[in-house]
């Protein structure tokens, strides 16, 4: 009888109508809780390390708050009323403690309800800087860090939508960019269009990815002027000086001596194909006052790029001010005209150019890859960061800026999906200007920060790394039943360090150590955020699918279970597909079974407290080695991962490969689609924002850098709407009706849901208002979680 009113009840809550008028529901209690749990705070250190800031985070917004004005302008979201951004988190409260005492206390003087967010230190870190939001305004504040007292630096709105709000230029001076004095009403969209929009195309090739919140028209291309533009304003709070004229900044950066800046301005023609990082750009060098005294480049639009990962502009790109110099510009240049196809012996060309910024510019250093970062140390030492992304390698040099003739040597060279052997992350210090360079100790070592990636799972390590042997020597890392990591250096010296330490049953808190006299101090004691998860077994899986590859995914199985007592359990597998160019790569273990379990709205450890096993992180590796691309054979490895994780979860007598249920989110959504049209491992299927017509993202997706016109059998057969009419295992669709990722429109979920509809699958598709990529109401999070809990339940449970 029980089970009959279970089904009726379930009936009752899936009624089968072509669509509904549904008001947001919530989830089950044990869900709810888990969902409801506020952020746990975040913490930023000072240079010093002895004052810390502990900043409560903003929850959920609600979808009333989502649903402000917003425009979506050239790959921006922005909102009219004030400015800034439309969606972003903020910093609720700001507390300083002091580490060595212990002493805690309030930043005040705030507004009642202030959205705080940009916190930094200032040059000496006696005080701390921050801007206000509002509905009608952005504002910039500054608080004392002796007393926590706060005030408002200026009245001045500022402009938030591109680019830094504001620098600190010294103790009590700041360069903000303002919305004009005179920037006069918002433009009126017209009642009725004075034309058609054309765009015209003239035989040169222009591949372009899918982006969204293009410029669609004239009116959004008045809107962009409008919103976008801004004026450099230098305050100090009682006094202020206008830099230059209203203008559309992409970037405006003091040099490290402050004496000049380095200004980008974006002006039209406009593009309705980029976003705004390729619109035509003038870089120049201007002193203090506004005073323009070279133009560095004039970029014009940049639709068109050749082909590949590795392609880039043929203009000077990465404009920079070199950390360790009072007023240096560096870029980079392409030598290849930006075609990674091209042979030829270098890729890139580094160039510098000194102030007074009169002579020819030099060229420091050429790489035979394309040049992605620069990490400066010294006048005599800096890092070359080079990458070849078609071959997922990666390499670093160290080169002599004093000493052009001298060629980098290599002292980093490796796959970059090979975790095992990345020796981590350069450790920085500030230098004289406050900039941050790369620190080298006299004896030629670097500190190192690094995953520590192993077979038995990430054990975090700080290590010295010797630059002319190449050597690396672990001097500190992570140890069972921890997972503990450095999250800053306050002393490369001395070697003290601030820590985050948890586990899987505490949450992250920061330890002060000195590891020469191994000495700690505890800073934060943060209680566990979710205490319903307490007593949840978690473990660290591994397997084999049948060609061998090594596989992990960690397991998360409901408080008290025996499988002895309590027999099998219904299973909820989540993943997410990633290419590899090496099996070894692919084979390595990633994460830790030590880490603490904080279950975040898109997790799908939520169903652990539902009776469920939750297979998370269930790998799905794509290999394709040599001159194999990975996708040439991607259904028949996705197949193999699913069979190999299915097998295993029924293997340890847990779950019951008869109630398997897959998810994922976005190339997850996609992963489930095609795993559930080609295989019968699964009772249901969750894809979230997903993309399942891959001839709609044309010009490459993911990883796949091929055009559907070379390859167009791989573009149909890893479509799982082309496998529609074999789809029958029941799928729940859910999109953010507002998406605003690179190829997964909407639209790709509502045309799989009519396939589906028209072939005889069972499909519940599920459109959330006002939704990016990424959900953020809380409204909207509550019912997708009803409604993957209403699917699993009802299909799998």
């Amino acid at each position: 009888m029980r089970k009959l009113v279970l089904s009726l009840s379930l009936l009752i809550s899936f009624r089968v109508y072509a669509q509904e008028a549904l008001k947001y529901q919530t989830p089950p209690q044990s869900i709810m809780e888990l969902a409801m749990a506020a952020p746990s705070p975040s913490v930023d250190f000072s240079g010093k390390g002895d004052m810390m800031l502990i900043m409560d985070r903003s929850s959920y917004p609600s979808i009333e708050e989502l649903s402000q004005p917003e425009y979506r302008l050239a790959g921006m979201r922005i909102n009219p009323a004030n400015f800034g951004p439309s969606r972003a988190a903020y910093v609720t409260a700001i507390k300083i403690k002091q580490v060595g005492s212990g002493k805690e206390y309030a930043v005040t003087g705030l507004p009642a309800n202030a959205r705080i967010s940009s916190v930094t230190w200032s040059p000496s870190e006696k005080s701390i800087a921050f801007i206000v939001s509002d509905n009608s305004s952005i504002t910039l504040w500054k608080a004392d860090v002796a007393s926590g007292a706060a005030k408002q630096v200026s009245s001045r709105k500022l402009n938030n939508t591109y680019g830094a709000a504001y620098t600190w230029l010294d103790e009590n001076r700041f360069l903000i960019q303002a919305v004009p004095t005179a920037i006069g009403n918002a433009p009126e969209k017209p009642l009725a269009p004075e034309g058609p929009t054309v765009q015209q195309t003239s035989g040169k090739a222009a591949p372009a990815v899918t982006y969204q919140d293009m410029l669609k028209n004239p009116f959004d291309e008045q809107l962009f002027d409008y919103y976008f533009q801004s004026e450099l304003v230098i305050t100090d709070g009682s006094k202020e000086e206008v830099v230059g004229k209203p203008a559309i900044y992409a970037d405006a950066t003091p040099s490290p001596d402050k004496q000049y800046l380095l200004v980008s301005e974006m002006h039209r023609p406009y593009s309705y194909l980029v976003g705004a990082d390729r619109f035509p750009t003038t870089t120049a060098i201007w002193k203090m006052n506004g005073e323009k005294v070279k133009v560095l480049s004039e970029k014009p639009l940049d639709e068109v790029r050749p082909k590949g990962f590795d392609a880039t502009s043929n203009y000077p790109r990465r404009f920079n001010w070199r950390a360790d110099a009072p007023a240096t510009i560096t870029w980079i240049q392409a030598l290849d005209g930006g075609d990674p196809k091209k042979q030829v012996p270098f890729r890139d060309a580094l160039k510098s150019l000194d102030a007074p910024f009169t002579a020819e510019a030099v060229v420091l250093a050429q790489t035979p890859e394309r040049l992605y970062g620069i990490s400066w140390s010294s006048a005599t030492l800096a890092l070359l960061t080079e990458a070849n992304n078609s071959q997922q390698r990666t390499k670093v040099s160290t080169f002599n800026p004093s000493n052009v003739a001298q060629a980098p040597v290599v002292v980093i060279d490796r796959s970059e999906n090979d975790r095992y052997n990345d020796p981590g992350t350069p450790v920085t210090v500030k230098n004289q200007y406050g900039k941050s360079v790369v620190y080298v100790s006299p004896a030629g070592d670097m500190l190192m920060r690094a995953a520590g990636a192993s077979p038995e799972g990430d054990r975090p390590f700080l290590s010295k790394f010797n630059l002319k042997t190449k050597k690396q020597d672990i001097i500190w890392r992570s140890k069972a039943p921890y997972y503990e990591q450095v999250e800053d250096v306050i002393d490369p010296v001395k070697l003290v360090v601030v820590t985050s330490r948890e586990s899987v049953s505490t949450p992250v808190n920061y330890i002060l150590q000195d590891l020469k006299k191994k000495s700690t101090v505890t800073l934060t004691a943060f209680p566990h955020p979710q205490p319903q998860l307490l007593g949840v077994q978690k473990q660290l899986l591994k397997y084999k699918r049948k060609d061998g590859v090594d596989l992990t995914a960690m397991l998360y199985l409901p408080k008290g279970y025996d499988p002895a007592k309590d027999g099998r359990l219904p299973v909820l597998m989540w993943a997410y597909p990633r290419e590899y160019k090496s099996a070894s790569d692919a084979a390595q273990v990633r994460g830790s079974e030590y880490r603490f379990t904080r279950v975040t709205y898109g997790s799908p450890i939520f169903w652990v407290t539902r009776g469920f096993a939750v297979m998370d992180a269930t790998e799905m590796p794509i290999v394709g080695e040599g001159d194999k691309e990975p996708n040439d054979n991607f259904l028949d490895q996705l197949v193999m991962n699913a069979e190999a994780a299915v097998n295993k979860i029924s293997d340890m007598g847990v779950g019951d490969k008869n109630r398997v249920a897959v998810g994922g989110h976005s190339y997850g959504a996609f992963m489930t689609a095609n795993l559930l049209a080609h295989t019968n491992l699964f009772k249901a299927g969750i894809a979230r924002s997903g993309a399942y017509n891959r001839t709609l993202t044309p010009f490459g997706f993911q990883n796949e850098q091929r055009t559907y016109w070379q390859v167009p059998d791989i573009y149909y057969k890893m479509s799982p709407f082309s496998y529609a009419d074999k789809l029958k295992t029941p799928i729940l669709l859910i999109h953010g009706e507002a998406d605003n990722n690179s190829g997964t429109f909407p639209i790709q979920s509502e045309r799989l849901y009519n396939a589906l509809k028209g072939n005889g699958g069972t499909a519940r598709l599920v459109f959330l208002p006002q939704e990016s990529h990424g959900y953020a109401a809380k409204e909207s999070i509550l019912h997708m979680l009803w409604e993957m809990d209403q699917w699993l339940t009802k299909y799998v449970k």
